[in-house]
């Protein structure tokens, strides 16, 4: 009896050890020896837009429009998605998500709103934002942490389809070093399903082949490119935007030399998702990788896991919408919630001996 007590006792320090996640060390350990661990995310901030009557389409988004957004509404907003930004990825990461890519903002001003919000602002985020042609009005961006990825270039690339009168958010491609390596990351959000999921599909489809090519002349320039792409894909991995056009794998094993690998395909299989529609969970919102970082080297930057950041406090407790992600709005009525979405997350090590 004796010997059974000590054995539990272990067996409760040793799960109390790896769950809580004050270090940067947890059960990865017995994989990968000394390591450091970095957290790498997406979220759809779900419309952030600020109350001023800008050239672009935000009418809805105004005192006066439909939404009657205000100064208070607004401030509620920016200080909601800084808690939830605060809280990605720490119990694994303590310092905090290292990059995020973001979707469904104004401009760079409600970006740089964000970043001075209290909860995340002694992390120093540093914004990449460039203007989109997108009607709604919305663009991508990107937050990265100074002190962990220094970026040496960035660029906008616009989506060009058979419609002339087709706009849409550009694709943000930022090179830089992550824990001193270097790493291309490309932030998405494709078209919407607007018109139906199987009329808009070749919207989609040009989106994923425009990400397809710039990963394809990333690999071009360097055979060993470590590529993140990122995004709001409006389809799941499994759909043909994504598994057949960009060509994402669901198994490691079956990505080829200049492949790619998503690791979120196998999330979705498990019945989790990043958002709720009808009753269904979708997994838009992905993160998918090239082969270099499925390295098996540890003292280069590598693949550990992927994870939808879905805890209690983003999800709707009560109510018709009960378990789905507390938005801003339902039904037009203000929630004072986060987004629709929830945030995914990949992450990458990198052995310190």
């Amino acid at each position: 009896m004796k010997r059974l007590f000590q054995l539990l006792s272990f067996i409760f320090v040793v799960s109390l050890v790896v769950s809580c996640g004050t270090t940067a060390k947890s059960s990865a350990d017995r994989s990968f020896g000394n390591y450091r661990a970095v957290s790498v995310a997406f979220y759809n901030l779900e419309n952030l837009f600020d109350t001023i009557n800008q050239s672009n389409n935000d009418e809805e988004f105004l005192p006066e429009g439909s939404m009657r957004w205000n100064g208070m509404k607004y401030r509620a907003k920016l200080k909601n998605m800084a808690y939830a930004i605060s809280q990605i990825g720490l119990e694994t990461t303590p310092n905090g998500v290292s990059i995020l890519g973001v979707s469904e903002i104004e401009n760079r001003g409600v970006l740089e709103d964000l970043v001075k919000e209290p909860t995340i602002a002694n992390r120093n985020y540093e914004i990449i934002h460039y203007d989109s042609p997108d009607r709604r009005g919305v663009d991508v961006g990107l937050l990265y942490n100074p002190r962990d990825f220094v970026p040496t270039a960035h660029k906008s690339h616009r989506l060009i389809t058979d419609d002339p009168n087709f706009l849409t958010r550009d694709q943000l491609v930022v090179s830089g070093y992550l824990l001193k390596e270097k790493v291309h990351v490309i932030v998405n959000h494709w078209p919407s399903r607007s018109g139906g999921e199987v009329a808009s599909a070749p919207k989609r489809n040009a989106a994923a082949a425009l990400s397809k090519q710039i990963a394809d002349s990333l690999y071009r320039q360097d055979p060993n490119a470590k590529i993140i792409i990122m995004g709001d894909l409006n389809d799941d991995p499994y759909n043909e935007s994504v598994a057949k056009v960009l060509n994402a794998k669901r198994n490691m094993e079956d990505v080829e030399d200049y492949g790619l690998y998503n690791p979120t395909w196998r999330i979705l299989d498990s019945g989790v998702g990043t958002l709720a529609y009808n009753n269904q969970w979708n997994l838009f919102d992905q993160i998918i990788i090239s082969k270099p970082l499925l390295t098996k080297d540890k003292s280069k930057l590598s693949f550990w896991k992927a994870e939808v950041f879905n805890k209690s406090f983003l999800v709707q407790q009560e109510g018709a919408y009960k378990g789905v992600p507390l938005r801003t709005h339902a039904g037009g009525v203000w929630m004072n919630g986060y987004s629709d979405h929830f945030p995914i997350i990949i992450y990458l090590v990198k052995s310190t001996d």
